[in-house]
């Protein structure tokens, strides 16, 4: 295999790509209650930011970018993220991911449960806890591949 090093149009435009790749996984994310998009497919292409800059610069330079342990944690908390919205419904007496309990009812009303604006809210963190779980995952996996490549 060539050396990476050498190929300097390829990590020059790369550098210039991989933060427009972040922006559009984010917008993917955001619009993912929207319109078509979401967590998992806003997920995989912030992950493909990083899988990027792991195979044009290293896999040392990328477990610098991205620590291994910060990337677990992140899988963690994007798991924790989703199911904590969805908790929170059932806590405030609706389904799992009844979004329009994210805000409990007000006293003495008259409509069982509220809609201020909250199932908006409701989506985009769970939209955000799957994106980060996806994002994470996949970039774990790329590091396990690499890892059995190099053994």
């Amino acid at each position: 295999m060539k050396n990476m090093e050498d190929q300097v149009v390829l990590r020059v435009f790369s550098k210039i790509m991989i933060p427009f790749i972040i922006i559009f996984g984010f917008y993917v994310i955001t619009h993912g209650e929207l319109g078509p998009g979401g967590g998992f497919q806003g997920g995989v292409i912030l992950a493909s930011a990083f899988i990027l800059y792991g195979l044009v610069f290293g896999k040392d330079q990328l477990a610098e970018a991205a620590p291994p342990r910060v990337v677990e944690g992140l899988a963690a908390f994007g798991v924790l993220l989703y199911s904590g919205v969805g908790a929170w419904c059932l806590l405030a007496g609706g389904n799992f991911l009844d979004y329009s309990y994210i805000i409990p009812p007000a006293e003495g009303a008259v409509i069982p449960h509220l809609d201020g604006g909250a199932e908006i809210w409701g989506m985009i963190l769970v939209e955000y806890g799957v994106g980060i779980t996806v994002c994470t995952v996949m970039i774990t996996v790329y590091n396990m591949i690499t890892e059995e490549a190099e053994a």
